[in-house]
């Protein structure tokens, strides 16, 4: 089965699926990946919060996810 997140999911948990997931986090602008909001904060909070796209996020850790599968 193929990892994916969705915007609802956890910060945490979304790290949990893969560590290199914080890589693109952090290049996205969100530097705050191990502070505590990160354990209880989905991605569509944390993009708000930063000012970016939670559906554009998605769709690059997904990318990055299905590119480390093949």
């Amino acid at each position: 089965m193929d990892a994916k997140v969705s915007k609802d999911m956890v910060i945490a948990d979304m790290l949990r699926v893969d560590p290199g997931i914080a890589a693109i986090l952090m290049a996205s602008g969100m530097h705050c990946i191990g502070c505590p909001s990160a354990q209880g904060e989905s991605l569509e909070e944390a993009a708000m919060v930063h000012g970016l796209n939670a559906d554009e996020l998605v769709t690059t850790v997904n990318d990055y996810l299905a590119k480390k599968t093949d």
